[in-house]
This record gives structure tokens, C-alpha cells and sequence, in this order.
């Protein structure tokens, strides 16, 4: 049996205004040798809170894409593996006892799914994908898709069984602004993306006007959000919100495109040529 990986494990959360979440997050990380916080410049307690665990490092790097602020973290990392967290995940209890069992082998990372909770109500379901969280260092590299970044892992990928509670408690008026710079960095990935390389999901978001209504009925229905009270429609609409505002973003350049070409073709068909005066 190889050497147990929590052992030589480092925690990596990232972090721009957090205080709402940061607490919990560390709470669940008492285990954990070494946690690195790579903060944005936040202006809340966020580092006053993260001061508190006395294994916790601070490096502030101002943001410019969240795949470079992961990939500088895992310059800074030594030890062999790495918890990737976002600060507003907290590990379960059953996902820490099983990490802690874990041992080296032939795995290069390990994926966990998500329970989704609303000012601490867990929803029966969400859109949100599981993610791999555990890695070996030297196998990960980290990349930007739209607003979202994803790590890739050269090797094995397995599943874990426990699960990562996520709950964003930052302020409606937060979320909101959030949304329309996650809406600009998402089109711009879906149209300079060749439509081939898109999967069926994002082909049907490229379309603009389908989306919004397939995601308010399928969180409320298929996900039976609709069976969680006002949490699951607070999550249905936040979901259905935030696809529309990738809608208007795409509708919008489309028809902005069009209105200018039409523009050119026309004051190229009516501007006159100018008389030769040689």
C-alpha cells in the first residue's frame, strides 16, 4: 500500500471578498497541513478570518483570469498533492474521512459532486457538475472555458464518494454584477469557439433564445427544485436569470454585427466615387 495522501496534501482556496464563506471553508480544512489562500484584494475580514488558522498562507495576486490564479497557486505548492476549493465549499464529513483513507496508486485525481444548498437549505438537485478537486500536482494544469476554469489531469481521473457542500452566501447585488461579466466572458468563449468543438449544451446556449426556457423548467422540474420551497425557486430563477443574461449578451453582438454591416454595405452602395482630377 502506497503512503496515505492527505499526509502530503496542500489546500488551495481562492479568494476576492469572502467573509460570508471563508469561515466554513477553513473549518473543514483543520485537518489539512498547509492551506494557501490566493486572494484578489479583498477590502472585507476576508483575511482578518483567513489570519486565524495558523496553517494558512496568504498571497495576494491581483485577478485577471481565474485559470492563472490557480496556476500560479500551484507554483507556490510543494507537496506532492493538491485540494483545489473554492471559498465557498465545505468538505462533508463523510468526503474527510475518505480522503483520509486514501493512499498513493494510479490515480492522478479525484472528482466530487456537489450538494447545493441556499442560505444552508440543501436543494435536491442543481446544474452544478462535479469537479476534480484532488490532484497530483505534477499532472494538473489549469485552463480557461468562458467564465468558468477547469483543470486538466494527465491521468486516471476516479470518483469520490463524498460530497462537497456548496453555499455562496455573498449578497443578491454581488451575484447580479457578477453575472453580467460571467455573461460577456461566456459569449465570448461560445462564438469564438468553432461549433463543432462545442458540446450539445453549449451549442443549444450559442442559439441565445432556448436556453433560459429549458433551464426554468428543467432545475424546476427535472431537478425537483420545485419540491424545495422558496430555496429551489430562489435557484431555479438565479439559473434561469443567468442564462438569460448570456442570451441578451449573444442576441445582442448578432444584432449589433448585422445593424453595422448593413451600415457599411450602405454607405458603400450610396457614397459616390470621387471624380478624378488628374
Amino acid at each position: 500500500m502506497g503512503e496515505l495522501i492527505a499526509r502530503q496534501v496542500t489546500a488551495m482556496v481562492i479568494t476576492y471578498n469572502e467573509e460570508v464563506n471563508l469561515r466554513s471553508c477553513l473549518d473543514a480544512l483543520r485537518w489539512v497541513p498547509r492551506i494557501l489562500v490566493i486572494d484578489s484584494g479583498s477590502t472585507d475580514a476576508t483575511l482578518d478570518i483567513a489570519r486565524q488558522y495558523p496553517q494558512v498562507e496568504i498571497v495576494e495576486r491581483p485577478f485577471d483570469d481565474f485559470a492563472t490564479q490557480c496556476n500560479f497557486g500551484l507554483a507556490r505548492i510543494e507537496t506532492r498533492w493538491v485540494l483545489s476549493l473554492d471559498a465557498d465549499y465545505e468538505l462533508s464529513e463523510s468526503l474527510v474521512t475518505e480522503i483520509a483513507a486514501l493512499r498513493e496508486g494510479n490515480v492522478a485525481g479525484y472528482s466530487a459532486a456537489f450538494i447545493y444548498r441556499m442560505y444552508g437549505r440543501p436543494l435536491r438537485g442543481s446544474l452544478y457538475p462535479p469537479r476534480v478537486v484532488l490532484y497530483r500536482k505534477d499532472a494538473a494544469a489549469y485552463r480557461n472555458e468562458g467564465h468558468a476554469h477547469r483543470v486538466g489531469i494527465a491521468g486516471r481521473v476516479a470518483n469520490l464518494r463524498g460530497r462537497i457542500l456548496l453555499d455562496d452566501r455573498k449578497p443578491l447585488a454581488r451575484w447580479l454584477q457578477s453575472q453580467q461579466r460571467y455573461a460577456r466572458c461566456e459569449a465570448d468563449y461560445l462564438l469564438a469557439t468553432p461549433r463543432a468543438s462545442l458540446g450539445r449544451v453549449d451549442r443549444i446556449r450559442l442559439m441565445g433564445w432556448p436556453a433560459p426556457i429549458l433551464v426554468f423548467f428543467y432545475t424546476l422540474v427535472g431537478k425537483r427544485c420545485a419540491l424545495d420551497g422558496w430555496a429551489g425557486w430562489l435557484y431555479v430563477l438565479q439559473r434561469t436569470l443567468a442564462e438569460v443574461a448570456l442570451a441578451l449578451e449573444i442576441v445582442d453582438r448578432r444584432v449589433r454585427s448585422r445593424a453595422l454591416a448593413e451600415a457599411s454595405a450602405t454607405k458603400a452602395v450610396t457614397c459616390p466615387k470621387r471624380a478624378d482630377t488628374r
